[in-house]
């Protein structure tokens, strides 16, 4: 596989939804009077788990580009403190923002300037790849948490 393929394979990964649903899939037909309910037994609504996705990711990035980079406080930077937005201009805000970083990080994958196995300059031995790996993951994980939200609130069908 040449270094071409390896990056659109990364670039792929951040978006794919090969094993799992789609970012967009997950978010897709969430009603408003549901973003911030928390279903019962479950510790986050649709909004927290939204918001914390771009969050992380958001973070992420600026970790790798960003020249004036800040470490975040955990948890309070990377969980929304309501479980609500405040309006539907917030939801597509977090929704539009994932999107551009996403966008961000698959050109960041894709960038040959970039070698992936180098640190990262913010960093203390974290690589390009990996951090990019770890988006990947961490998205993953929290979308299975948002369709599991969806269904316990009776909003998710296949």
């Amino acid at each position: 596989m040449s270094e071409a393929q390896i990056r659109r394979q990364l670039r792929d990964v951040l978006a794919w939804g090969d094993a799992r649903v789609t970012f967009e899939k997950a978010v897709t037909g969430i009603p408003p009077r549901l973003r911030g309910v928390v279903p019962a037994g479950m510790p986050h609504s649709a909004w927290q788990l939204v918001e914390h996705i771009r969050l992380a990711q958001k973070d992420i990035l600026e970790f790798c580009v960003g020249r004036k980079y800040r470490h975040k406080k955990w948890p309070d930077d990377y969980w929304p403190a309501s479980p609500s937005p405040r309006n539907a201009a917030a939801w597509k805000r977090s929704l539009a923002e994932f999107r551009r970083d996403r966008r961000a990080l698959q050109r960041l994958a894709t960038n040959r300037s970039i070698d992936l196995c180098a640190s990262v300059p913010n960093g203390n031995g974290q690589t390009f790849l990996r951090e990019i790996l770890l988006v990947a993951d961490h998205t993953s994980y929290h979308i299975g948490q948002l369709v599991l939200v969806r269904r316990a609130l009776g909003n998710w069908s296949n």
